[in-house]
């Protein structure tokens, strides 16, 4: 045996890395054992951090080439593709290195390998690299962070080279002159918008008849009608049906969801964005007892504590929208009800964003929930069109949506598509989260000029008083 802890933490994703800090925080002695051989897991690694590296950077590209024109700036832009993955990797490397110094200040000891539940008070490590002598590590209470996995499709083999997943479509060394993305979804929009600015034609399929489900249908609406006016084309209520792939491309048969007339289609690239699952695979769950549902989910109790005494889980693993900020916020609150404080999460206000361009965020029920649970509501909506510094910058797509409680007034969702409402959707989270109302949201003072303001008129169009529209 080696090590004697307060804490274990399986996994060094945001859920796991931030729970191991804010546990240390708390006077905790805290290891972390992480079978990759960075921190950051999925996210920093092969997710939200390269993905958005590349958005970036193929965004500057695409303003490039066809807006700074109108800005009477003249230049002719040329892809260098493999300067462009090794901006992503230093960025990548930045914020793993970031990671490892975190865990460092705060006297987290790591153990790179992977972890499996021997008992609820001991996990064996088997050392990633040459040495591969298993060592087992003494602790209190183990919490589980080890995210998700790409979802797959029956009879569809990734090769991460034709048939990729979002892990493949981050690093393509070429750009495909087609590429089929599979879901549309927030990974299917938001790589499919990277390939189509570098000269893809991007087509679309989704099983659902609508894109991006979970999200306000509003929104979604408008986002696919100016990604269709972007170039990218969609086969909604379609469902792929078999594909082929070799050294010539891809070839894909699709058929209605509900049945009917086969069509065929050829790419050189087919994104699979389906969806992710969650990682549990290795971790000796059953060996230990620890139950799971239906769909894999390691079942927790509103404390995050399994059915195993002194073993938590958080993040992917568990239920709930599968993103880091959520997960973060799972870590802190497992953190603190382990050092005795009353951790907990507002599930009602966790915001979810789409990094396009423009992107898009909600935050709190969507009109659709709203309808099927009988709550009266009304809409207070404001366009970009009517707001100053969207006009004056040419990013006047898209609109603010809040809906609020007919009765009290309190806001119940804020749904936008625009300009930086990745940054924006934080105003929202904020003023929800102290249950405020359209009112107070309204007769809050907003700088001028600035994107914020269509905010503020969208809260004033509550009560239908939006002064600039």
């Amino acid at each position: 045996m080696s090590g004697a802890y307060d804490l274990i933490v399986i996994g060094t994703g945001p859920g796991g890395y931030v729970c191991a800090i804010r546990a240390a925080q708390l006077g905790l002695k805290v290891a972390v054992v992480e079978k990759r051989t960075s921190f950051g897991g999925t996210c920093l690694n092969i997710g939200c951090i390269p993905s958005k590296a590349l958005l970036h950077a193929t965004e500057k590209y695409e303003e490039a080439n066809h807006k700074f024109a109108d800005m009477g700036i003249k230049v002719s832009p040329k892809l260098d593709l493999k300067k462009m993955m090794t901006f992503k990797k230093d960025g990548v490397k930045g914020n793993v290195e970031g990671v490892a110094y975190l865990l460092k200040k705060n006297k987290i000891d790591t153990h790179i390998g992977h972890g499996a539940i021997l008992s609820p008070s001991r996990v064996e490590v088997v050392p990633t690299g040459k040495e591969s002598t298993p060592i087992v590590l003494e602790t209190k209470t183990i919490v589980i962070a080890t995210g998700s996995d790409v979802a797959g499709l029956p009879g569809i083999k990734i090769d991460e080279k034709r048939v990729v997943s979002s892990t493949g479509a981050l690093k393509l060394n070429r750009v495909p002159k087609k590429m089929i993305v599979v879901g549309a979804g927030v990974i299917g929009l938001e790589l499919g918008s990277v390939w189509r600015r570098l000269g893809a034609q991007v087509h679309v399929i989704e099983y659902l008849d609508r894109i991006l489900p979970g999200m306000d249908l509003g929104l979604a609406k408008e986002i696919q009608k100016i990604l269709k006016k972007q170039g990218l084309t969609f086969d909604l209520g379609s469902k792929l049906t078999g594909l082929k792939s070799d050294d010539a491309g891809c070839r894909l048969t699709i058929e209605p969801a509900s049945g009917g007339e086969v069509t065929r289609a050829d790419a050189d690239v087919v994104l699979v964005a389906v969806g992710r699952i969650p990682f549990t695979q290795g971790l000796g769950l059953e060996e230990a007892g620890i139950t799971k549902d239906q769909r894999g989910y390691i079942d927790v109790n509103a404390q995050y504590q399994t059915n195993v005494p002194g073993i938590y889980a958080i993040g992917d693993v568990i239920k709930g929208p599968m993103l880091a900020h959520k997960a973060e916020e799972e870590g802190v609150a497992v953190a603190e009800i382990l050092a005795g404080q009353a951790g907990h999460v507002n599930y009602e206000v966790i915001p979810s964003v789409l990094y396009t361009w423009p992107e898009a965020a909600s935050v709190g029920k969507t009109e659709e929930q709203l309808k099927q649970a009988g709550t009266t509501y009304n809409v207070g909506k404001f366009p970009f069109t009517a707001n100053g510094r969207a006009k004056v910058n040419r990013t006047t797509e898209g609109f603010i949506k809040i809906l609020a409680d007919k009765e009290t007034d309190t806001i119940l969702g804020i749904h936008m598509v625009g300009p930086n409402v990745s940054e924006i959707i934080a105003q929202a989270a904020v003023i929800m989260e102290f249950g405020g109302s359209a009112e107070d949201l309204a007769r809050t003072c907003h700088a001028h000029p600035t994107l914020t303001e269509a905010v503020k008129e969208a809260a004033l169009a509550v009560d239908k008083r939006a002064i600039h529209m």
